[in-house]
């Protein structure tokens, strides 16, 4: 169990800021560090801009392929040498935006595709993330299309919902049928947990701050600013990034709400972030807990909700292991969207690869998270954070007064101004202490100590095969270590190849 407790039985270093790493845009791409003291390895890529998958060794050579007729978003080793991986489909005409994806597939390790299942609709399109569970079950995030006369009913604001209406997150347990089938076997739905305070003739409205458990709807324009010219200009330029890099898919959503409010056009108005509402874009499963943790960087929170329940609990306020049905347990980095801070409190900007620190590992039962940076009032630099849960036995998780802690991480990297990453990237704990660190933009992993020590470094140099789709470029949307003695690679013969630049 997590145990409050248990950060006192644990180094406690203070949070650690490297000295700056070399600039990667003024180095050439491929193996830069490698110094005594890093974990021993084969890292796990997936390219954007490619529909191949690779393990590449510690010299940044690569040792493995897995091909696929799609883009991917997360990819997944399994023990058996397979990979489950959450593939890109074009064509969709409702939802649209980074991390869209609408496949699941397990390639086997000799290239047969073993499963797959799609989902990509009107109503619902798998994004971003999707892992394995335990039992042989799939967790994937999704989004569900609510219409926009839905959203009013719901108690959304009319001056700033989308004519697309929301796009609210929902996470399906999904158990592999056949080849190409599944069968929803337990859900979880966001829009079944909201709070607003607009209406008080519907069933749900309430005083946001009473309501820890719940997402008020409006959270997103609640003392929000219209957007500046130079704010619209950086926010323009980073989706054309985006969708360079072949992380945004299907159409533009053109998601400005219709009317005129105070006197300022609607396309200027603070509008939140349109239909894509929360944009969860990762999950992470605790077995032993049986605690799924998601992190959405819209909320720029980390929210925490129990699995134990049935679907019809998961819809509720009680039921489950720890009581409270389908209600967020615990939520961490902007306590001010449930009225337990002021913008001042904020800890998260727009994070990415929230996961659990498995067993056996230093800082298990922990999580950390790469913490992307995007409007930190200090500027914009990239973190990664490890957080101790304040979970009791018996009790659940415990509050700080109005708010959830931690108050601090347990250890923390930065490496300001250099270390940036706007969006995606990821992080992962690894067997002697270090952690790797994926600067998905830049197709950078590096390898750091608890003091902060790089001690590799690599670029990649698969620029991917996507080219006549529009799609070029480096970026990784995360990057994994694997250790020799992985059950994936024990046995296998890893032969490198030569450097490749094309992907081929």
């Amino acid at each position: 169990m997590l145990l409050p407790l248990l950060a006192a039985f644990l180094p406690q270093p203070a949070p650690q800021t490297a000295p700056p790493p070399v600039p990667g845009q003024d180095q050439p791409r491929g193996l830069r560090l490698a110094k005594p003291g890093a974990f021993e390895g084969y890292t796990l890529v997936a390219p954007l801009a490619s529909k191949t998958t690779y393990l590449v060794d510690m010299q940044g050579r690569e040792v493995h392929r897995w091909e696929s007729q799609h883009g991917p978003s997360s990819v997944h080793l399994l023990p058996d040498g397979s990979i489950l991986r959450h593939a890109r489909l074009e064509g969709t005409h409702v939802f649209a935006g980074g991390g869209i994806c609408g496949r699941i597939e397990r390639i086997g390790w000799d290239g047969e595709l073993l499963w797959s299942y799609e989902l990509a609709n009107e109503d619902q399109m798998t994004h971003h993330d999707a892992i394995a569970m335990p039992n042989g079950n799939v967790l994937v995030i999704t989004w569900e299309h609510r219409y926009r006369e839905d959203c009013i009913a719901a108690g959304r604001d009319p001056r700033v919902t989308p004519d697309k209406g929301l796009w609210p997150d929902a996470v399906l347990e999904i158990q592999p049928v056949g080849q190409d089938g599944g069968e929803i076997v337990w859900e979880w739905h966001a829009w079944d947990h909201l709070v607003q305070d607009l209406d008080p003739a519907l069933d749900n409205h309430g005083a946001i701050a009473a309501h820890p458990g719940r997402i008020d709807i409006n959270y997103d324009h609640r003392d929000a600013a219209p957007e500046s010219e130079e704010e619209r200009r950086k926010r323009e330029e980073l989706e054309a990034e985006m969708r360079a890099l072949g992380y945004a898919g299907g159409e533009e959503e053109d998601d400005a709400p219709s009317p005129v409010v105070g006197g300022v056009p609607a396309l200027a108005q603070p509008g939140g972030h349109g239909s894509d509402w929360l944009h969860t874009n990762a999950l992470t499963y605790n077995p032993e807990l049986d605690l799924i943790a998601l992190s959405s960087p819209h909320l720029s929170e980390i929210l925490v909700i129990d699995h134990s329940t049935t679907t019809d609990q998961a819809a509720g306020r009680s039921g489950g292991r720890y009581r409270q049905g389908g209600e967020i347990l615990w939520r961490w980095g902007n306590p001010k969207n449930h009225g337990a801070g002021t913008k001042a409190d904020r800890r998260l900007f727009y994070q990415h690869n929230v996961q659990w620190i498995p067993p056996g590992l230093p800082g298990a039962g922990h999580l950390l998270v790469f913490n992307n940076g995007q409007e930190r009032p200090d500027g914009e630099y990239s973190s990664i954070e490890e957080l101790a849960l304040p979970l009791e036995p018996g009790k659940g998780f415990t509050r700080e007064g109005a708010a959830f802690g931690p108050e601090e991480p347990v250890w923390r990297y930065t490496a300001r101004p250099d270390f940036y990453a706007a969006f995606i990237s990821g992080c992962q704990r690894l067997p002697n202490g270090n952690t790797l660190i994926c600067e998905g933009p830049e197709g950078r992993v590096f390898e750091v100590t608890s003091d902060g020590e790089v001690v590799w470094d690599w670029a990649s140099s698969i620029e991917g095969d996507m080219k006549d789709a529009g799609v070029s470029g480096y970026a990784l949307f995360r990057a994994t270590r694997h250790g020799p003695d992985h059950p994936a690679l024990k046995g296998r013969t890893l032969t490198p190849r030569e450097a490749t630049t094309d992907g081929k």
